[in-house]
């Protein structure tokens, strides 16, 4: 069987799979072939292209399965990009669970720790109770209802009496063994949805996008809460068996007892210091980061030297220097640079750099945080005939954005948190 994967900048690559491939097998096939680093958020993505739909295929799903339920009338592409939030709540429930959204068996002790949560929502005798209002589409209308929904193992229903929960005032909505769960990718342009935070289910055999049985949630941690919910209804078990393949067979990995692995962006930070005879690991953050600063900025007084055609230095102008990297997005729009840490996951230090579409000399460093994407300012500042950027005003300030984006890096300064995470247009 042959499939075609995308990647971000829309470049493919046909590969040649067994029919009972999983969505993770590809993702290693894709990641040995690229000779990427696999640091286990590289994922499947499934995107509906007409009506602005898309899903993580989850690692264990077969993609000849997937593929097989496609319509015609729907472009449909497999994607292959990073997902940091994929398996997040595993590592931080707590987040993604807010006090007014969920309710836990009268019987439970109502502190439930870090793994108390989990392992209520893994078990198949407990289930906790999701509820929360969510704006519904109405069936065969274009119109939309506000409605008090309860998530229970049975499925999803909505109350047809304010926020009673009394069965006689309960309805059906739906349930999810032959339904796939979708994020609205593109706000309320297509759908003509109230908020910008939709999400929908559509039957995964028949019917293609007339059945979506479609919602939105008022913010972005609503929706997060109801989507991370439904999927540990629908997977259970399975979905905590992926999160924990990659580090089977290391020791001390009890069952809700892991520490996640450090990830490499976070391994590759190591300070050394090489003057003396034998090297060193700088254990000191204070001494780390001064070596870190002055590494840079004389890595940069030898890089800013070139020759020209007839051999005398020139001096490289600072302005052009970030656009090799691969956080930097060149001329990408406040909407795509938004849709971009959607799909990498609303994860505390996913980032991007792109240029300011309201003021041509200037940054912007969108980042994640809080299940919100925040947009901070980089202003260039010319001071004694040199040109530096800062975000804070001019406190801070860099001869370039690679040395601002490594900064912050390491600090998090006037940020909300420390840059972790950028989101990358890879090439296949």
């Amino acid at each position: 069987q042959v499939i075609k994967v995308y990647s971000e900048d829309d470049t493919s690559r046909a590969l040649e799979v067994p029919s009972d491939i999983t969505a993770r097998d590809v993702c290693q096939l894709l990641i040995l072939k690229n000779h990427y680093v696999d640091d286990h958020s590289w994922t499947l993505f499934e995107q509906l292209t007409h009506t602005g739909l898309g899903r993580a295929i989850e690692d264990h799903e077969l993609v000849m399965e997937v593929q097989s339920n496609w319509v015609m009338e729907e472009e449909t592409k497999l994607y292959f990009r990073k997902n940091y939030a994929k398996y997040e709540f595993f590592k931080n429930p707590l987040s993604f669970f807010p006090d007014h959204m969920i309710s836990f068996p009268s019987e439970t002790n109502a502190a439930l720790s870090h793994s108390g949560i989990l392992q209520m929502f893994l078990s198949s005798s407990t289930y906790p109770e999701i509820h929360g209002y969510l704006h519904a589409k109405e069936q065969g209308k274009k119109s939309w209802k506000k409605l008090y929904f309860l998530l229970r193992r049975s499925g999803l229903y909505f109350s047809t009496k304010g926020t009673s929960k009394e069965p006689r005032h309960l309805q059906f909505f739906c349930e999810f063994s032959n339904r796939d769960m979708y994020m609205s990718l593109t706000g309320k342009k297509i759908s003509g949805a109230p908020t910008n935070y939709g999400f929908c289910f559509k039957p995964n055999k028949s019917g293609g996008t007339r059945d979506l049985k479609q919602l939105c949630a008022d913010d972005e941690q609503s929706r997060t809460c109801w989507m991370t919910a439904i999927r540990l209804l629908k997977y259970g078990m399975q979905l905590y068996q992926n999160y924990m393949q990659p580090y089977q067979g290391r020791s001390g990995c009890s069952p809700l007892n892991i520490t996640p692995m450090r990830s490499i962006s976070e391994n590759s930070l190591v300070a050394m210091d090489f003057s003396g005879h034998r090297s060193r690991i700088i254990e000191n953050p204070t001494e780390a980061l001064s070596v870190a600063v002055e590494e840079g900025l004389a890595w940069r007084r030898r890089g800013c030297l070139r020759l020209n055609s007839h051999g005398s230095p020139i001096a490289m102008s600072n302005m052009a220097i970030h656009r090799s990297q691969s956080w930097f997005h060149h001329k990408i729009s406040r909407e795509e640079a938004q849709r971009l840490i959607l799909q990498h996951g609303l994860v505390d230090g996913v980032f991007l750099v792109r240029d300011s579409q309201s003021n041509p000399k200037t940054f912007v460093l969108s980042l994640s945080h809080g299940l919100k994407i925040k947009h901070f300012q980089i202003v260039p500042l010319e001071d004694d005939g040199k040109l530096f950027y800062t975000l804070d005003d001019g406190h801070t300030r860099f001869t370039d954005l690679i040395q601002l984006v490594e900064f912050y890096q390491l600090n998090k300064g006037v940020l909300p948190c420390k840059l972790k995470h950028y989101c990358a247009r890879i090439a296949l």
